[in-house]
């Protein structure tokens, strides 16, 4: 796979807290109700769900999306994929045959690329999420990606061709549906080699189902590659240590100039 040559943003954590600066956090609260999530967040200053803080996926859901066994030391992980309920990915015939013949050893994001939407979210390391008046930041740990999430209407970028594609927002009750579209084909889902074409439409939901736990969903189209729509869900996990920040991963070259990341676990 022949890959452009960027690979990384530059660091913004810094800029997006003074940026977004401080505000007070409104209590969450819980509530007996038949909702299928009685919970409801707290409210950010200017009234928003609040859905700051860092935020991780754990487990070896990278390793590959439809589940997988124990092995090489890696843990098993069951699928993410709700839709359809065999938890299989529906691709075409002809997608299915061009994923099989993929050699796993040309991973991007193993190569120092970007993950792109929604791998991001689940490769190993935390994201933190910023909020501010009609604007969600989130930045990953993974090569200092970062995603700048308007809430306010504004048009998409169509017909361009992003690592993390073109992002716009919107709440609907307590949760952010995030719909992206203008990616680029160089992405993989997972290690698996799990892909998608440049026609990819993302639509992800993060709703938050009690003080420290975020559910994350993202219903994927792509009729180039996929018979259908489909949707994976998982659940990230708030970090409530004391002082924990995300780290800065880089990627160095070897003696033979092969890039590799620097933390463990990519």
């Amino acid at each position: 796979m022949k890959m452009p040559s960027f690979r990384r943003t530059p660091t913004v954590a810094a800029t997006v807290m003074f940026v977004i600066g401080s505000g007070a956090i409104t209590p969450a609260v819980a509530q007996n109700s038949k909702s299928s999530n009685p919970y409801t967040a707290g409210r950010t200053p200017d009234g928003a769900p609040d859905l700051r803080g860092i935020w991780e996926v754990h487990g070896t859901i990278n390793w590959n999306i439809e589940g997988h066994p124990k092995q090489d030391g890696i843990a098993a992980s069951k699928s993410v994929i709700v839709d359809p309920a065999d938890g299989k990915i529906p691709y075409t015939a002809e997608a299915r045959a061009k994923k099989n013949a993929i050699s796993l050893a040309d991973d991007p994001q193993t190569k120092c690329y970007m993950a792109g939407v929604p791998r991001v979210t689940y490769t190993p390391g935390p994201f933190q999420i910023f909020q501010t008046d009609g604007l969600v930041i989130a930045v990953y740990q993974d090569l200092h990606t970062y995603r700048y999430i308007p809430t306010t209407g504004k048009p998409q970028m169509s017909g361009a061709e992003f690592w993390m594609g073109s992002s716009r927002g919107r709440w609907e009750g307590d949760t952010l549906v995030v719909d992206s579209v203008s990616f680029n084909d160089q992405t993989w889902f997972d290690k698996a080699a799990n892909f998608h074409s440049a026609d990819l439409h993302v639509v992800e939901r993060y709703q938050l189902t009690g003080p420290n736990t975020l559910q994350y969903e993202a219903l994927i189209e792509d009729p180039k590659v996929f018979t259908r729509p489909w949707k994976m869900r998982m659940i990230a996990e708030r970090h409530t240590e004391p002082g924990f920040r995300i780290l800065e991963d880089e990627c160095l070259k070897d003696s033979k100039g092969v890039l590799s990341h620097i933390l463990p676990g990519k």
